[in-house]
């Protein structure tokens, strides 16, 4: 992964995203993220505001992904963005996606955008997510 071209609180805060993921250890998840983040996910039409939120769907879907590993990064000119192709695999579905992040002058997480494909694949995923979210409608949309 080229982090080097990110601001330099922005490459702490995505080393520490890599090693929660490496140990499945999301305790410390809110802090990399910025007051007012926001989370784009690809099977919901509206953003989800909030920390809350956001550490929320990260932990479901890490534990929902299987075999989940990033390939390639790119980030963009500003070193204020980068974008992270990664695989996995839900219920029997290869799905192959990228996650896109944005991050404030602070280098802590503002915005978490992530496309997925195949439609299969995001069908999959949504049908987990969907499972085991139901019950947290208020945290995802900000009002709890």
């Amino acid at each position: 992964m080229n982090a080097a071209a990110l601001i330099p609180n922005a490459r702490t805060t995505l080393a520490a995203w890599h090693e929660m993921l490496a140990t499945h250890a999301f305790e410390r998840l809110g802090d990399i993220m910025a007051d007012d983040v926001v989370f784009r996910s690809p099977v919901a039409h509206t953003p989800y505001p909030g920390r809350a939120a956001i550490v929320l769907v990260l932990i479901t879907v890490n534990q929902v992904f299987q075999d989940f590993r990033y390939h390639r990064s790119f980030v963009s000119e500003d070193g204020h963005s980068v974008v992270l192709e990664f695989s996995a695999n839900v219920d029997g579905k290869q799905l192959k996606g990228i996650d896109m992040i944005r991050f404030d002058a602070a280098g802590k997480i503002a915005e978490f955008e992530v496309m997925i494909r195949p439609l299969s694949g995001l069908q999959a995923l949504g049908a987990a997510m969907g499972a085991r979210l139901a019950s947290q409608k208020q945290v995802l949309t900000g009002a709890a």
